[in-house]
């Protein structure tokens, strides 16, 4: 009997399968932990079908050229420089995915499972020093049993990398499959984990809005401080390509506190072909700044709201505070005021923040607000709807910051003076499945997305027009007038009232309304004398 062929299935729905088949195989373990397994294996298994992938073209490159023999070819496809030469993860055959598997089948002795996945990790690093201290190794720790361990390996076995065509029509191979399959799991452990599942996840349509205003290009250099799993690099780099440009072509620079975290974008990026530059080692980036000369053109990060221990009491006369020093209990000024730091001559910045950040006057925060203002770095704010982030219910807006506003080579071209202000709290929708998440529809990002591009001079958008109740552009006298709050919802008014031509005019509803209110009056009044008589003939 012929073997089996595997099941293959389309990653959209192998992806649903695979998460719903290894959140079973959790146990006892929270998903907090458990993440750092199943993330850790689903890049075990990428690097070895991406290397597997490139083994193929390569050997039959080798064959069809000719005048090769079987053992040259052989010591051909084990040279590490072919694969890392392509960006591709050289991996030793010990620490290959079909070895990782025998051992989960029991079909070769040795090593415990753990202790064979936690070695392939390190070989692996040792092959790679750019992943030096960035995977896991966990394996062998004792935090899932090896029954469990074994069945998640077998379980991943079932994703299989074929080439196909995506929705755009771009041939897909393992490392799209893999990522699509890598970010959909961190999104789902995000949810699993809620408010904590925050500090390393954005939502994937507040992401896209910044990419979609921003828009960055290829040549330029991009900077997260705060990068959790590198999901902005991931979006901007997928913008440029669609754009058209060299996703290669992007110098990445970003930060992470937390270890774990750190590891998570490593192992993100990698799969996505992103090369990031993340810093030496996990880092405050307030008192430990990774990339202390950098200087970018696109800034954009999703900092973790209103956090009160961020360590001001020790940077009091910090070179960063040129518009007034942050307050000891609330870092959202500190984060903007690092990143207004960070900007080349001409770069732009957008950032997650609380609402609070654009109306609180507390231990002077408005004051610095003002400086910022009267500075003209602020170039856009947009409100949010709530509800869009797992990891806090407290509403949240975007600011977009501006170096050289007005300059013709700027990137907010003729609106010195002038900040765009986007109401979008009405907008949004709950995300299916759930009964509280919200998100952004593709249609309410390009609106808001485009109001951005005609405001600031991207004229094949079209001409820029404030609409009511949705957009303003407004000077810094109107700004100065509300003592520089910068809430969108006190400039852009109330949305016109859309007009029914069908409708019945105001005088003749008025006068039909008042006819059959007199109606229904002499009505009531008929009623109450048949009840009247009725309950003269019962006392009768």
């Amino acid at each position: 009997m012929p073997p089996r062929k595997k099941k293959t299935a389309e990653p959209q729905d192998m992806k649903k399968v695979l998460w719903a088949s290894a959140d079973k195989l959790r146990g006892s373990l929270d998903a907090a932990g458990y993440k750092h397994f199943v993330l850790g294996l689903v890049f075990l298994k990428y690097v070895s079908a991406a290397m597997a992938e490139k083994r193929a073209q390569l050997e039959a490159e080798l064959r069809e050229e000719g005048g090769w023999s079987e053992e040259d070819i052989l010591a051909t496809l084990e040279e590490r420089r072919e694969y890392t030469g392509s960006g591709i993860f050289y991996v030793p055959p010990a620490a290959r995915w079909e070895s990782v598997l025998e051992r989960a089948k029991g079909t070769v002795e040795g090593d415990s499972i753990g202790e064979t996945i936690d070695a392939a990790m390190r070989a692996i690093e040792k092959f790679n020093p750019v992943l030096n201290r960035t995977l896991p190794k966990i394996y062998n720790s004792g935090q899932v049993d090896e029954e469990r361990l074994a069945g998640l390996v077998k379980l991943l076995d079932r994703l299989v990398f074929q080439e196909q065509l995506g929705d755009d029509g771009r041939r897909k191979g393992a490392r799209d499959i893999m990522g699509e399959v890598y970010e959909y799991f961190l999104a789902e452990f995000a949810l699993k984990e809620g408010r904590k599942g925050g500090e390393y996840f954005t939502p994937e349509s507040v992401v896209k809005l910044l990419v979609e205003v921003l828009e960055p290009k290829q040549g330029e250099r991009v900077y997260d401080p705060a990068c959790g799993s590198g999901g902005m690099f991931v979006q901007a780099e997928k913008f440029i390509e669609t754009h058209g440009g060299n996703p290669l072509n992007v110098a990445v620079y970003g930060q992470e506190l937390n270890q774990t975290t750190w590891q998570l974008a490593h192992m993100n990026l990698a799969i996505h072909g992103v090369e990031a530059k993340l810093g030496d080692e996990p880092a405050d980036t307030f008192r430990n700044d990774q990339h202390s000369e950098l200087k970018a053109d696109v800034v954009m990060a999703n900092p973790p709201f209103n956090i009160s221990d961020w360590g001001g009491e020790l940077l009091g006369m910090d070179k960063r505070w040129v518009y007034g020093t942050p307050p000891v209990g609330n870092a959202n000024y500190a984060w903007l005021q690092h990143m207004i730091s960070k900007l080349a001559p001409g770069g732009r910045a957008g950032v997650v923040l609380a609402n609070g950040s654009m109306s609180s006057k507390q231990s002077g925060e408005g004051d610095i607000r003002r400086a910022i203002v009267e500075a003209d770095l602020v170039a856009c704010m947009v409100a949010l709807p709530g509800q869009l982030f797992r990891s806090t219910q407290i509403p949240a807006c975007l600011w977009f910051l501006a170096e050289g506003k007005g300059r013709h080579s700027g990137w907010a071209r003729g609106r010195k003076g002038e900040v765009l202000f986007v109401d979008a709290t009405k907008m949004g929708a709950l995300k299916k499945g759930s009964r509280t998440l919200k998100e952004l529809s593709e249609e309410e990002i390009d609106r808001i997305a485009n109001a951005a591009r005609r405001w600031r001079g991207a004229h094949k958008h079209g001409p820029y027009e404030d609409v009511p109740g949705f957009c303003v552009s407004a000077p810094l006298d109107a700004i100065t007038e509300h003592d520089f709050v910068l809430t969108p919802g006190r400039y852009v008014g109330v949305a016109e009232a859309e007009v029914d031509p069908d409708a019945e005019p105001v005088e003749e509803k008025i006068a039909r309304l008042t006819a059959l209110l007199r109606e229904q009056f002499a009505e009531s009044e008929r009623l109450a004398t048949v009840v009247d008589e009725q309950l003269g003939r019962v006392g009768a």
